[in-house]
């Protein structure tokens, strides 16, 4: 019986990645679909994609499949080819990585989740399919220029911080469950204006715009491919870049400049910076922004306490962490949620 999971360590298997010479694309996708047994279909697309030594992280619901991969280049016509006999997935959109360097994934992981987006929904009336409707780059600069326009950034607070769309609004929450119900109450009173959604490859905004047609909203649309199709696409056909800043990625490589400005800072000195890092305390990994002077003075930790237990020998280290659970931890600058300052 094949085995469907990795038993090599994370530690081995990243170093395996970096002794590879091949060129890997990144690539993520998504696509809404009603999936009888997301267990079987999970099976399938293991042993499938681990034949072509496929990197990433997926997840898999009885509502769709939502993906973000790593493909060696030789073998890249091959998935396309797998990836597109599966009749359920019509051909999805592959948003190609902008700026990518090959290594943020090292390990195949494909998860059976409640589902690929957690939205915490609850009305049983909602209905996925009355979804708004897409724009491509193009339409989506002319809904930009025009007054009359709401553009809403779908992502996290931490993900805006470092790049957004000119005049977007943001919807500042921790999760995409917070935001729903947000972005309703946010947008009261504007129920027939052109409203347009981004997220980073177009899951959450495809959801959110579904969302606010059940909650009363006329004109909805939203973005093909969220930001890294709308990157693409813009190189592509020459056109103007209305997105300033960083886009914000779920890999190794926490970001992927779109726009040349930098837009954020330090979240240690208040140097402009907007390089992503998570503390190297293992007992701690809060995800912050620290510029290189910053990396250097702090060891790459948050404060001043981690970097003291982050120098301790290795053996300390796992007494104090000893019993305890890291959360998603996220550094909130605009509540300062989880600490007074990082110093």
């Amino acid at each position: 019986m094949a085995v469907l999971y990795n038993r090599i360590s994370q530690k081995e298997l990243k170093a395996l990645l970096y002794q590879e010479t091949e060129p890997r694309i990144t690539l993520s996708f998504y696509r809404y679909a009603k999936i009888d047994d997301p267990g079987i279909f999970r099976d399938e697309l293991y042993k499938n994609l681990e034949v072509l030594k496929v990197f990433g992280r997926i997840y898999v619901a009885h509502e769709g499949i939502n993906a973000q991969l790593s493909v060696p280049l030789s073998n890249y016509e091959n998935f396309k080819n797998y990836l597109y006999s599966i009749s359920l997935l019509k051909e999805p959109i592959l948003n190609i990585a902008v700026d990518d360097n090959g290594k943020g994934f090292w390990v195949l992981k494909i998860k059976v989740r409640d589902k690929i987006v957690a939205d915490g929904i609850k009305d049983p009336e909602f209905d996925m399919s009355k979804k708004g409707k897409y724009v491509d780059a193009i339409r989506f600069n002319a809904f930009a220029d025009d007054p009359d326009t709401v553009v809403i950034d779908m992502r996290n607070h931490y993900e805006y911080e470092v790049g957004h769309f000119e005049n977007a609004i943001e919807i500042p929450s921790d999760t995409f469950r917070e935001q729903l119900p947000m972005a309703v109450s946010m947008l009261a009173g504007l129920e027939k204006k052109n409203i347009i959604m981004y997220c980073t490859g177009g899951i959450r905004c495809e959801k959110a715009s579904a969302y606010m047609l059940h909650n009363g909203f006329k004109n909805v649309f939203h973005l093909q491919g969220g930001i890294i199709q709308y990157a693409n696409s813009i190189k592509k056909e020459n056109l103007p870049n209305k997105f300033k800043g960083k886009n914000f990625v779920f890999d190794d490589r926490l970001g992927e400049k779109i726009g040349k400005e930098i837009i954020s800072h330090c979240h240690q000195c208040g140097m402009v910076c907007d390089t992503h890092t998570n503390c190297k305390n293992d007992g701690c990994h809060l995800l912050f922004i620290q510029c290189a002077a910053c990396t250097e003075k702090f060891s790459g930790c948050c404060s001043i306490a981690c970097q003291e237990i982050y120098n301790m020998p290795e053996g300390e280290q796992k007494e104090i962490r000893k019993g305890k659970m890291n959360g998603v931890m996220v550094f909130n600058k605009s509540r300062q949620r989880l600490r007074p300052k990082l110093s």
